[in-house]
C-alpha cells in the first residue's frame, strides 16, 4: 500500500511540473524560474 501512495505523489508531482513549465512556454517565458523572467536583458542567452 505503501508503494502504491509512493507511486501516486510522484506522479503528480511530475503532473504538476510538466504542467507549469508548458503553461509559461506557452505564455513566452525565456528562463523558466528566473525571477526576471521576460524581463531579463539576457533572456537570449536562457535556453
Amino acid at each position: 500500500m505503501a508503494d502504491l501512495i509512493a507511486v501516486i505523489v510522484i506522479a503528480l508531482i511530475l503532473f504538476l511540473a510538466i504542467r507549469y513549465i508548458y503553461k509559461e512556454k506557452k505564455k513566452g517565458t525565456k528562463c523558466i524560474g528566473c525571477p526576471m523572467a521576460g524581463n531579463c536583458h539576457k533572456h537570449e542567452a536562457c535556453k
